[in-house]
């Protein structure tokens, strides 16, 4: 048993939130938080490896009330929209969601964002660790669009694993069969506002509830639980085994500010015929045409398991340094050790020999393809 953990050890004053759930998560015998998005995100509240095979086998519910949503609306809020992201906003229909990227004018990558198309001109942005609000309201301050932005008091929460789609019908009913990989709906569990998505952070089948009341986190945390025990439901933190399995980079350390799209296999989020200007169009063109200089790549390192980093790994190749590991990890169902490189484009190569320089010292890893696991995403979109 986890000694409770006393968080005037991590805080002092009121500066970091605490999510709507936050209680509950305290209760159900979280070990430890990390700071993202200015809020205590959830670690986790068992052993990794056995919340991983809970995600594998049943269903989990973890607090990523840290996705902190930024609302677009107003009459130009379509064509603001379309401004800070290379994806083509008018392929996502009112009712449906995109994975997006924020990109710089340099074609740098500013956040990866879940987003929601609520109506024609009212999008949500459910956001990565970065302030989005601040750079958004500052490309609107010179664009001349008339557009509302602000940050919404709402509150995911991702309920994940093969069992989540009976326990959500069993809360939502005959509407969540039907509902399509990211898709959603709004509506009340009893008198609780919620929307209710088909998307995650995990590589599985799941879900998402956007609590749209935060005074009742407590009431649809419980709603949750009691709904799942008969599918042995457990609360968790990330699973950054299953994320790596699934090729899902994480904002801030496998992407960031100085990468962009075509160097993180995220090209297909860029689409440079669109009719709409965006930021750092012309950028990317150049990147396209020139062609990246490194690359994400998949690696697979040799020896005992590994724990999950948590600094970022020199790569290299023969006597010269020529990259870092972001993040690497042990996968329980492969056996193996497994993780992303950043590398110039010569050593990403599939078959690529490369050492890695770990905390317990000098490795061998092989470039291989990622994703790991399921690279057509079947699971989630079952």
């Amino acid at each position: 048993m986890h000694k409770p953990l006393d968080m005037q050890l991590i805080q002092r004053g009121a500066r970091l939130r605490r999510s709507p759930y936050f209680e509950a998560t305290r209760r159900y015998g979280c070990w430890g938080y990390t700071v993202y998005n200015h809020m205590f995100l959830p670690i986790g509240y068992d052993d990794l490896e056995r919340e991983y095979e809970k995600l594998l086998n049943d269903v989990t519910v973890w607090d990523v009330s840290v996705e902190r949503n930024l609302e677009i609306a107003g009459p130009d809020a379509f064509r603001f929209m379309s401004l800070l992201t290379p994806r083509d906003v008018s392929k996502c229909p009112v009712g449906y969601g995109k994975y997006v990227l924020l990109t710089a004018e340099d074609g740098g990558i500013v956040n990866d964002p879940v987003l929601l198309r609520l109506e024609e001109n009212r999008f949500w942005l459910a956001a990565a660790d970065s302030d989005i609000l601040l750079w958004a309201k500052g490309v609107a301050y010179g664009s001349g669009m008339n557009v509302s932005l602000r940050e919404l008091d709402v509150a995911p929460m991702q309920i994940q694993g093969p069992k989540s789609r009976p326990l959500v019908h069993d809360l939502f009913g005959e509407r969540v069969p039907s509902l399509g990989y990211y898709q959603f709906f709004e509506t009340k569990l009893g008198d609780i506002p919620v929307i209710v998505t088909r998307t995650g952070w995990t590589g599985e089948l799941g879900y998402e509830l956007y609590l749209l009341d935060p005074a009742r986190g407590d009431d649809l945390w419980e709603r949750v639980m009691d709904a799942g025990r008969k599918y042995a439901i457990a609360p968790t933190g990330p699973s950054d085994i299953r994320r790596i399995e699934a090729g899902i980079l994480n904002y801030g350390v496998d992407m960031t500010l100085a990468t962009n799209p075509y160097e993180v296999g995220l090209e297909r989020l860029v689409d440079l015929g669109k009719p709409q200007p965006f930021i750092g169009k012309d950028a990317l063109k150049r990147v396209k045409t020139e062609g990246a200089r490194r690359k994400l790549c998949g690696v697979e390192i040799e020896g005992a398991r590994l724990e999950f980093n948590m600094t970022r790994w020199p790569v290299r190749a023969g006597d010269a340094a020529v990259g870092e590991i972001t993040s690497a990890i042990y996968s329980p169902r492969l056996k193996k050790n497994i993780g992303y490189a950043m590398v110039p484009v010569a050593h990403a190569a599939l078959g690529t020999r490369l050492e890695i320089e770990t905390p317990d010292g000098k490795r061998g890893a092989v470039v291989v393809t990622m994703p790991f696991v399921d690279p057509t995403k079947s699971t989630a979109k079952s």
